[in-house]
């Protein structure tokens, strides 16, 4: 165009050549005004990802925190009462329910341990109990001292109420007080019954509930 060698044909073109400039720098403005306006919305979906991703590792690092928390939980209750749950009628649930290292369940822990033994009259183990032998020996191997009888047991630790209960208190039966178990959880007791029935866990309403006791 600028080699016709007419001025008026020059001059024209010039003028064409301008309209295609603006033309051309209002598309580039327009891409630029484009671009600016994504970068805009984009600025807070990038911080709304990186917030994400810091969430993220947050969540894992708790996760990690609890997997490692229900591990140590699962040892507890491995240390408490092995792998396998129950065995057969003797122990028809884990026992002690739970375990926390605490006295009572410590107690609980030790007379769950002498689930199968046989019940001998005055006998306080290790091979053989009664039932106030039992939770005697149950509470001293949480170092709390009883006495071997179950109505003087009662006379010796405060009263709970049923709704208070928690695993290692006592639970003591009839009228006379003439029989105690420890309670295990889940609604169970561990007791030395009678002659001829070995030391078993069974339902706390296997007998005529007297009251409750928690030694400590």
């Amino acid at each position: 165009m600028l080699t016709t060698g007419s001025p008026t044909t020059f001059a024209d073109q010039l003028e064409m050549l301008d309209v295609f400039a603006r033309r051309s720098q209002k598309d580039i403005q327009a891409v630029a005004d484009l671009r600016e306006r994504y970068a805009a919305q984009k600025a807070p979906l990038d911080q709304l990802v990186g917030q994400l991703t810091e969430e993220e590792a947050q969540l894992a690092a708790k996760k990690k925190q609890i997997d490692t928390e229900i591990t140590k939980l699962e040892k507890m209750r491995l240390d408490a009462y092995g792998s396998n749950g129950g065995i057969g009628e003797l122990r028809p649930a884990p026992c002690p329910v739970q375990y926390d290292g605490s006295a009572g369940t410590k107690a609980a822990k030790f007379a769950c341990a002498q689930i199968g033994k046989s019940y001998v009259f005055g006998s306080e183990g290790p091979n053989s109990y009664d039932c106030s032998g039992l939770t005697m020996q149950a509470w001293a191997a949480a170092g709390v001292g009883l006495p071997h009888n179950a109505a003087r047991q009662r006379g010796t630790v405060p009263s709970v109420s049923r709704s208070n209960l928690k695993v290692g208190d006592l639970v003591f039966y009839y009228s006379d007080l003439h029989h105690v178990g420890i309670y295990v959880g889940g609604g169970y007791i561990v007791d030395a019954s009678k002659p001829g029935v070995p030391i078993r866990m069974r339902t706390i309403n296997a007998a005529p509930i007297h009251s409750y006791g928690r030694p400590g």
